[in-house]
């Protein structure tokens, strides 16, 4: 089954907006809405950067139906894992079979501000690494005592668990993490816009090799992909809207520790607008536009995740349920 989803970008807007956001979502016909959680946002004019946790109550709280997750959280320095534990059980409660774990190796931008040293690439992955397994292990025992190289629990146990278990999704972008997601994950997900071989030659094979060390296949998991999306009927705006996500554009050594979000503003503005729109479909035409997304579907991702870039999201929560879910959706009911 193909779900669509919308991403409320937290970083870009205030809370009751955003709040106000994922409720139309859902009347306009998205499956499921992913929310980012970051400290400080990527930009710091007009940036914004609300918790993930207490929002998440309220978008349960405010809605029937979608799916609800984190795209993604960090469960390794600011919060301990036993703590994410806690606040996705209890929000599996509040919204049974409607709440997803996402969790990310992190950034620099959310832990160093808080004084926390931001960890070299190998002990980041091993931190991630251990931080699911003892999520896992406080989700399924009681009294868990686990001492790890990072965290530790003792006698430690979540006593209000949903009847129905919260799905963990792991974000990956290279083979190491792609594979632990294949193999500890019930999702993957990542982002769009970069080249095509990334996802069919590295991470799609690499998800499968994991996923093959648990007994499993692709089939068994939901992939998930954060589809950077532009669509208006005048092209020139859709294009000019991206230079507000520029961050995106900006290559890993260009923005690899780059803590302050005055700093990354700096950096993005930079950009000329052909660069700001390079990770974005942008167009102008329905058809044109579901042609460039289905090349994702053709991969074998199965869950689409729309970020739109523009400041007015009401409307692009409109135009994409006139012209774009339903073409979608039929396309999906044509091609099964």
């Amino acid at each position: 089954m193909l779900r669509l989803g919308y991403k409320a970008s937290a970083e870009q807007f205030a809370p009751r907006d955003l709040l106000d956001y994922t409720v139309l979502a859902e009347q306009a016909g998205f499956d499921s809405v992913f929310v980012s959680d970051h400290l400080q946002p990527w930009r710091h004019d007009g940036g914004h950067a609300p918790a993930a946790l207490p929002w998440l109550g309220a978008a349960a709280a405010s809605t029937e139906r979608v799916l609800l997750g984190t795209s993604v959280l960090t469960p390794t320095l600011r919060y301990h894992p036993g703590v994410v534990a806690q606040a996705f059980a209890t929000l599996g409660c509040l919204a049974p079979g409607r709440v997803i774990l996402g969790v990310g190796s992190g950034e620099a931008m959310n832990e160093s501000p808080l004084g926390l040293e931001w960890p070299a690439g190998k002990e980041r992955f091993a931190r991630f690494k251990e931080a699911i397994a003892l999520i896992q292990a406080l989700w399924a025992g009681e009294r868990v005592t686990i001492e790890g190289n990072y965290y530790s629990t003792r006698n430690a146990t979540i006593y209000d668990l949903p009847e129905s278990p919260v799905p963990i999704y792991i974000a990956a972008s290279g083979p190491a993490a792609t594979r632990l997601a294949g193999r500890l994950g019930d999702g993957f997900i990542c982002t769009s816009g970069k080249g095509r071989e990334l996802y069919t030659e590295t991470l799609l094979p690499a998800l499968a090799d994991g996923a093959a060390k648990s007994a499993r296949t692709l089939a068994d998991l939901d992939l998930t992909i954060e589809v950077k999306v532009s669509f208006d009927t005048d092209r020139a705006r859709a294009m000019d809207v991206t230079r507000n996500w520029g961050a995106l554009a900006l290559t890993s050594e260009e923005k690899t520790g780059v803590e302050d979000p005055v700093e990354m503003q700096r950096l993005s503005d930079a950009l000329p607008v052909e660069r700001t729109a390079s990770r974005w479909i942008v167009s102008d035409d329905p058809d044109e536009h579901v042609d460039a997304i289905w090349a994702y579907v053709e991969m074998g991702f199965t869950h689409l995740v729309f970020h739109d870039p523009g400041a007015d999201q009401a409307a692009f929560i409109e135009r994409y349920a006139e012209h774009i879910l339903p073409r979608l959706r039929a396309r999906a009911v044509r091609e099964a």
